[in-house]
């Protein structure tokens, strides 16, 4: 048997039945897959500013990005089920989340609890922004279940995005 036969028995031993067409199942599990790519590099940034956290509001803190850890990491299964759902594929391993990413990781070795926040507030903004983009593209192709799930996951991360805004908050007053 070829190298091409046994490529196209394996992907078609992957295919699921779907009332989408192909290209709607190619564009949107493409889409699905770069967002499960965002979702781990933010999950991981979370869990690593919980983990390094200092500082006089430690405690509330910590508890807070544990707290929002634990919601992205929840959604990583329903996005990867999806993709798969509507007959794509999705994520293989930790490469390719690197080369998927449009969230920039920090291995810096210090940041300012402040900046933590900060940071993890734009980054749920951005990620607010990709689900945004994601959810017109399922319009454009008549799938609506994957942009039902999209709006409890925007809901989702603008409200961490108000929790990180509302944290970073002192004295100064809200950012301009």
């Amino acid at each position: 048997m070829s190298q091409k036969d046994t490529k196209s028995r394996r992907t078609a031993a992957l295919q699921t039945p779907t009332s989408l067409g192909a290209n709607a199942t190619k564009d949107i599990s493409a889409a699905l897959t770069t967002l499960l790519a965002d979702v781990y590099t933010l999950y991981l940034k979370t869990k690593n500013f919980h983990w390094h956290m200092s500082g006089p509001h430690f405690r509330d803190y910590h508890l807070m990005l544990d707290e929002q850890a634990d919601q992205i990491f929840a959604i990583t299964d329903d996005i990867a089920e999806r993709a798969r759902k509507i007959g794509g594929t999705t994520l293989h391993s930790i490469g390719e989340i690197s080369r998927l990413q449009r969230l920039s990781d920090n291995d810096a070795d210090f940041v300012t609890p402040l900046d933590m926040l900060a940071e993890l507030r734009d980054d749920n903004e951005r990620l607010v922004g990709f689900f945004r983009e994601t959810h017109d593209l399922c319009d454009e192709h008549g799938d609506v279940a994957t942009a039902s799930l999209l709006e409890q996951w925007i809901d989702e991360a603008e409200r961490r995005v108000w929790f990180l805004f509302e944290s970073c908050r002192g004295a100064e007053g809200p950012r301009e």
